[in-house]
């Protein structure tokens, strides 16, 4: 499997100082639609793991990063590019949807 794992202790180096676009899903165990979403945050990790990099962050286990980042609600997913916030996606979307979104930060 592609997909990382972000913690507080590991997000400025592996998210905020990365080189590329980054995706980074704000999950928890318990919500029922982050759990639905994760394969399509799986696939496009796998798919895409030559353009981009793909990560899950528990809100729950990392407070400090769900709240630098304002998550009141989740799935949220967040894409970064060179450390800068690109583009933020609130709840579960279709793959087409995220792939669409992915595309575009790409390209700015």
């Amino acid at each position: 499997m592609d997909t990382l794992v972000f913690e507080d202790k590991n997000f400025e180096d592996d998210v905020l100082k990365g080189n590329q676009l980054v995706l980074v899903d704000f999950w928890a165990p318990w919500c029922r639609p982050c759990i639905a979403i994760e394969l399509v945050i799986d696939q496009i990790a796998t798919e895409r793991r030559n353009q981009m990099k793909v990560g899950k962050l528990n809100v729950d286990d990392n407070p400090i990063t769900a709240s630098k980042y304002s998550i009141m609600s989740i799935p949220t997913m967040i894409l970064f590019k060179y450390g800068k916030e690109k583009d933020i996606i609130h709840g579960s979307v279709s793959k087409d949807e995220l792939n669409s979104r992915i595309d575009k930060a790409l390209n700015d």
